[in-house]
């Protein structure tokens, strides 16, 4: 297989696996909708674009390929504690707003990440990046 694709295969499910098992122990419920949730730790989103930006690094050097990848992470990292974050925080508000004045309607937002969680992905895309060119 490809390790481009095998890197970023394994980072972004091992990530989605990882905060699955946290979620468990968390909350000691899982159902399906916990496999594409998006926000918590880690962040998938994160360990997805630095694996690619990571194993195409490492395949071919500082390419074109290479600077779109890193250019890709550094939007998709950017985008998850940021503009998310605070849509999700906004979204919470105004689900409190809609609970107080009990008004009978049904909203969904999607929760950003923390530094801290965007970190944690990136660290686990980085490393199985690593592994991946190393072992395959």
């Amino acid at each position: 297989m490809n390790k481009i694709l095998l890197a970023v295969i394994l980072a972004g499910f091992g990530a989605q696996v990882l905060k699955l098992i946290i979620y468990w122990f968390k909350h000691k419920r899982l159902s399906w909708h916990d496999l594409v949730v998006t926000g918590g730790m880690p962040s998938s989103h994160s360990a997805f674009v630095v694996s690619l930006a990571t194993i195409i690094f490492l395949e071919e050097g500082i390419s074109t390929t290479f600077t779109i990848s890193l250019v890709l992470a550094m939007i998709v990292i950017r985008d998850a504690f940021g503009v998310r974050r605070s849509v999700g925080e906004e979204g919470m508000v105004i689900n409190r707003i809609i609970k107080k004045i009990q008004l009978k309607t049904k909203t969904h937002f999607a929760m950003g990440h923390t530094p801290r969680q965007v970190l944690v992905g990136s660290v686990i895309g980085f490393l199985i990046s690593i592994a991946v060119y190393s072992l395959a």
